[in-house]
């Protein structure tokens, strides 16, 4: 200390010095600024058990998080294989009425007295059953008869040459196409008119 500062000034310094002291020993417990002094074995004990207690809990909220997010995960995982595993559920229900058509029209024909007529009248109904249970489930044949050809939809087989046609007219369909729900599955396989050739002048 300056020999020449004032009395009055070192003991204000002296001051200080002690306040810095006391906070230096100051402890914070849960938001609370306390001194070491009133921390005692019995309270720090205590704080840890506190503080234990609270960990514990968060370990079991951790654990039941892990373990709901591993059962809707597995929970997801068995709704999508079932999804692909049953999505033609519908669509086989449908159909099961065309086989049960199908089946009898079959054991008819085997009978030595089968009426070709009756025959036919079963395989027409059973045809319309077919087309009933496509149509309900989005299906639609693509049957481009008399239309102009189209690329995206239709396949060519063949040419034939037609003066009764525009060109480029689908005159015959092979194997008719298919949509579902408007998406094509398979183009329909077409014969399509072109231009008669000129004739060959043989005296040119």
């Amino acid at each position: 200390m300056d020999k020449d500062q004032p009395a009055e000034s070192s003991e204000v310094v002296d001051k200080v010095e002690d306040v810095s002291e006391e906070k230096a020993a100051e402890t914070v417990v849960e938001g609370e600024v306390v001194t070491n002094e009133e921390v005692s074995p019995e309270a720090l004990t205590k704080l840890l058990e506190d503080a234990r207690g609270k960990a514990d809990d968060h370990w079991d909220q951790l654990m039941r998080s892990q373990a709901e997010m591993d059962n809707l995960r597995k929970r997801q995982e068995r709704d999508l294989e079932n999804a692909h595993k049953f999505a033609l559920d519908k669509f086989s229900q449908d159909l099961l009425q065309v086989w049960d058509s199908l089946e009898l029209g079959h054991q008819a024909a085997q009978e030595e007295s089968a009426d070709v007529e009756k025959l036919r009248e079963g395989t027409e109904l059973t045809l319309r059953l077919l087309s009933s249970v496509m149509e309900k489930n989005g299906v639609e044949q693509v049957d481009p008869t008399g239309e102009t050809f189209n690329p995206e939809f239709h396949q060519a087989m063949s040419m034939q040459e037609r003066d009764d046609v525009e060109p480029n007219t689908v005159v015959a369909v092979v194997q008719k196409g298919y949509r579902l729900n408007g998406r094509l599955i398979r183009p329909a396989m077409v014969m399509v008119s072109k231009a008669p050739s000129a004739p060959v002048d043989e005296q040119a």
